[in-house]
């Protein structure tokens, strides 16, 4: 069992693209996956780069997979972009968003005025995440409104996103754009810089030698877990593969075929 190989475990930082799902397509059984999970007496959250959804979309998707977390156990990257929004600009602050129609309504309903196409010459930041209806006109505003002087902040920088099947373009392919055409580069609130851990300690109250994170992805996920200082395991049932783990600089702690393979191998 894992806690076996991991004594000192108290906690885990599960990716949910790859690791628990493609799509709305589990991976593997996952009522007895967090069921095992809390037998071994582990906490749990689940952080993922995907921006597109809430927390409450999160909690509805994996009802659907017969399985019930309190809202705690759930952090996205739009919910901890909103978090830094909040520290950094005042009440009213004008944000262009390119991302899902979720990721602006949460913005707006938090104090934030989220623009529309071309409303404003001037705004205070520029959030990129996930946007499935990115086009030239929307690419063009936000660079435009970042050479203006407005923050430039990415929510994740993955380049692809799993669905059965294969791999469709993540938000990385945006801010890449963006970043392009702006000659700006942003600031990066989800993995693999640390804010998204340490914010998942906190609510798991475990420090750094006791947590865990687990991923499918060594760029995000993998390197996330090393700059972070935590423990870390990479599943084969999402993007990375066994080969790809050599070209890192750092040793993975435990390689398994998926989530299931970790808690019990």
């Amino acid at each position: 069992m894992l806690t076996d190989r991991f004594p000192l475990l108290k906690g885990l930082i599960l990716d949910m693209d790859g690791v628990l799902w493609r799509d709305n397509e589990a991976i593997g059984n996952l009522p007895q996956i967090f069921d095992t999970i809390r037998k071994l007496g582990l906490s749990f959250v689940l952080a993922t780069n995907n921006s597109t959804k809430t927390v409450e979309s999160y909690i509805e998707k994996l009802n659907g997979f017969g399985v019930s977390l309190e809202p705690w156990q759930v952090i996205g990257t739009a919910q901890v972009t909103l978090e830094y929004l909040k520290h950094h600009f005042p009440a009213g602050s004008k944000v262009y968003v390119l991302g899902s129609d979720e990721m602006k309504k949460l913005f707006s309903t938090n104090g934030f005025y989220v623009l529309q196409l071309d409303e404003a010459p001037n705004a205070e930041a520029v959030v990129v995440g996930l946007d499935k209806k990115v086009n030239y006109e929307t690419l063009r505003y936000a660079s435009q409104l970042i050479r203006k002087g407005a923050r430039f902040i990415a929510t994740n920088t993955d380049s692809t996103y799993p669905v059965p099947g294969g791999f469709i373009p993540g938000a990385g392919t945006i801010v890449k754009a963006v970043e392009t055409a702006s000659g700006k580069k942003p600031l990066i609130i989800g993995k693999p810089e640390p804010l998204l851990f340490k914010r998942a300690m906190e609510l798991m109250g475990t420090k750094p030698a006791e947590t865990m994170a687990v991923g499918d992805r060594l760029e995000t996920d993998i390197q996330g877990a090393h700059n972070a200082g935590i423990f870390n395991a990479l599943v084969l049932s999402g993007v990375a593969t066994v080969e790809d783990s050599n070209k890192l600089s750092f040793e993975i702690d435990q390689i398994a075929d998926n989530l299931w393979e970790l808690l019990n191998v």
